[in-house]
């Protein structure tokens, strides 16, 4: 099965600015997003975990997707998270996102309700059935509560719309078997940094990164060397960010260490949504120490 690969390399998942009283900043998205692509970043992701989609209004979400896609304009591939632990729903958003202009859907398995791994299956597979745009799965068993099955990936993986997933359990054994598993039906891309080379010397095409928000230019410099097999180069960037990195993952929930992380830049990310609250003066202070790699 020839499937299109979406894209090699880095992409940022990118945090959605907001006004002090919590709406969406779109001026400030269009800028994030133009620095981006100016940067050399490989491929954009809206509305994922990062860009706090789960708070979003639906309107918001629909809108945020269509001025995304817009304002990037085809400069690089567009992936707008449409999952949903509804359906229906996520069917309903993809192709929504479809019609907007987005170049492929990012989808999570179902939270909350979970189901089995019968149901994983017949869930993404109606989702891709509803649109022509491809489907990147979602794997995140940490925020989910459930974990898709190598089996399961090897179902979905004969789907031809499903081309890809985005791994985020954190284990590069995982990621070597479902690379064993699916061979070229099933592109698999690195959902946490510090772990990327690592996994693209096993056969990743990428990582989709919260750290390309701060270093997009570097994220997509690490992959690209090891894209080109230039593994100890590629192994000397992913140490020398490894700390930020780190901290951006471990120390408070995705993204708020990388949204306090801007604004301590002066990248102007703004506020969080609740649930989601501002970190402690420790962390802010932790975030201060590490951000030396970054040029203000």
């Amino acid at each position: 099965m020839n499937k299109k690969t979406v894209f090699e390399g880095a992409a940022t998942a990118l945090v959605t600015p907001m006004f002090a009283n919590g709406s969406i900043n779109y001026d400030g998205f269009g800028e994030l997003i133009d620095s981006q692509i100016a940067a050399g970043i490989d491929a954009l992701v809206v509305c994922g975990t990062t860009g706090e989609a789960s708070t979003m209004t639906d309107d918001e979400h629909r809108e945020c997707i269509r001025y995304a896609a817009a304002r990037v304009n085809k400069r690089v591939p567009l992936i707008a998270g449409t999952g949903s632990n509804d359906t229906a729903y996520s069917a309903e958003l993809s192709q929504i996102a479809e019609a907007a202009g987005a170049d492929a859907l990012l989808a999570v398995s179902p939270y909350y309700n979970k189901t089995s791994q019968r149901g994983l299956a017949a869930h993404f597979t109606a989702i891709a059935d509803a649109v022509h745009t491809p489907v990147i799965l979602y794997n995140i068993p940490g925020r989910t509560g459930i974990n898709i099955e190598i089996d399961t990936f090897k179902t979905l993986a004969k789907h031809p719309n499903i081309v890809a997933v985005k791994e985020s359990g954190g284990s590069v054994e995982y990621f070597e078997r479902i690379i064993e598993a699916c061979g070229d039906d099933l592109d698999v891309y690195s959902g946490d940094d510090p772990i990327t080379v690592p996994t693209m010397a096993v056969g990743c095409k990428g990582v989709i990164s919260v750290i390309a928000n701060i270093l997009p230019r570097e994220i997509h410099e690490m992959c690209r060397l090891a894209l080109d097999g230039n593994f100890k180069e590629a192994a000397r960037l992913q140490l020398k960010y490894l700390p930020l990195m780190r901290d951006l993952l471990t120390l408070d929930v995705n993204p708020i260490p990388v949204k306090t992380a801007m604004n301590l830049l002066g990248r102007n990310a703004g506020p969080l949504r609740l649930p989601l609250v501002e970190p402690a003066a420790d962390v802010i202070a932790k975030l201060k120490s590490v951000l030396n790699y970054v040029e203000k």
